[in-house]
């Protein structure tokens, strides 16, 4: 028998989708299960988005250019410059979502071999685009102890070798929801100055920032327009997760000019999608206002819920609709797979995603999982619930 790649046997298996099959088990046993795993948010999507879907009148559906449309990468051009990221539609390439913005990222500023700084723990699919382009990730380690902030420059600077090419944040933090602050971005810009680094940035949660916290890109910074490269996603800011449209941009020229090499060498976005998003950058302001006032609800009724809870440790996150929670169990990936498999309450259990995965170093996470709060609130008081019962029963607590 042919053996398999290498490569392919390296890739990591999805913390977030790996207990899929036990989850439909338990739904075929007549189990109700709350989606805590995955950030697939229940909210509407914006009615001019669905209605540019129905009125498509287009006889063929057409390649796009590989850049992207450009009615649609000026439009969106012009939604930059609004919120103060000063790019025109040439320093835009529209993407498969923002997962390829970020695969073209890694593959146009490093070689197989570099290495790129990430604060961990870390949106997991991170793991297999560097994989894929043979980079190496090095973790700066953040705590929890302090809500996952980003962790001293110093850290940054000891972890700095020759081989070192960018650094990577998600901001506002999938899967901590943390939010870093100005100060911190250019801390980190400093950095890349300094040690001629890319600084690349995925903020496709920008919308979502608690508080009267402010988001701050690290488009803004100045003087780092052949250092910054940010990456951004329809799915998560208008509830779009299945039109798989994103976009690389970055004010270097060069760096796009290559990225448009890749994006050509799988020919063009999907079109329908860019006119989801062409479409969806006229959404009314009303509409972010409520799903604002939501997210805020959902976030304090899981976070205080949870809280309540014995030995449980959860921050309260800044921006996103995530957080990662410390348990009392002796294995988290064991404790999520029990939830599935041997556990009910009331005809009813949670998914959660087993922090593990989120990390690079081995051994971090043991004892703590993801939540996504997307689910409507009487399904999120439900999850809490059966989550504490479950702590009650659970063979493996450690205290």
């Amino acid at each position: 028998m042919p053996k398999i790649s290498d490569r392919g046997c390296q890739m990591p298996a999805s913390p977030i989708r790996k207990l899929v099959p036990y989850a439909e088990a338990a739904k075929k046993r007549g189990l109700k299960v709350y989606h805590l795993n995955i950030g697939q948010p229940d909210i509407s999507t914006p009615e001019v988005a669905l209605k540019a879907i129905r009125n498509f009148g287009q006889k063929v559906i057409e390649y796009s250019h590989s850049a992207g449309n450009e009615p649609y990468r000026i439009k969106l051009s012009h939604y930059y410059q609004n919120i103060g990221i000063n790019v025109d539609h040439n320093d835009i390439i529209i993407s498969t979502g923002g997962s390829e913005a970020i695969a073209f990222a890694f593959q146009v500023c490093l070689n197989p071999g570099d290495e790129v700084i990430i604060p961990e723990p870390f949106y997991t699919n991170y793991n297999a685009f560097a994989l894929t382009a043979g980079v190496k990730v090095v973790p700066i380690t953040s705590d929890i102890h302090t809500g996952f902030a980003l962790p001293p420059v110093s850290d940054f600077k000891k972890a700095i070798t020759p081989r070192t090419k960018a650094i990577l944040i998600c901001n506002p933090n999938n899967p901590t929801g943390y939010l870093y602050s100005e100060d911190e971005i250019k801390q980190l810009g400093q950095l890349a100055l300094e040690h001629d680094l890319y600084l690349l940035s995925d903020e496709v949660y920008r919308e979502f920032c608690y508080d009267g916290h402010n988001h701050f890109s690290v488009m803004e910074l100045e003087g780092m327009d052949e250092h910054t490269v940010l990456i951004d996603s329809v799915s998560k800011r208008y509830s779009e997760c299945g039109v798989r449209i994103g976009a690389l941009v970055s004010k270097n020229k060069k760096l796009i000019a290559t990225a448009l090499k890749f994006a050509q060498a799988r020919l063009s976005p999907p079109s329908l999608g860019q006119v989801i998003g062409e479409a969806s950058l006229d959404t009314p302001a009303e509409y972010f206002k409520e799903v604002y006032d939501e997210y805020i609800l959902r976030r304090n009724l899981v976070i205080e819920g949870l809280n309540k809870i014995p030995n449980v440790l959860a921050p309260m996150p800044k921006g996103a609709f995530y957080t990662i929670i410390s348990l009392p169990v002796d294995d988290a990936d064991t404790f999520c797979q029990w939830l599935l498999e041997d556990f009910s309450y009331e005809g009813q259990t949670v998914m959660l995603a087993p922090a593990s995965g989120f990390y690079a170093t081995p051994g971090l996470g043991k004892n703590e999982v993801r939540i996504a709060y997307v689910l409507k609130s009487d399904d999120l008081k439900n999850a809490v619930k059966c989550l504490e019962e479950a702590l009650k029963v659970y063979p493996g607590r450690t205290r």
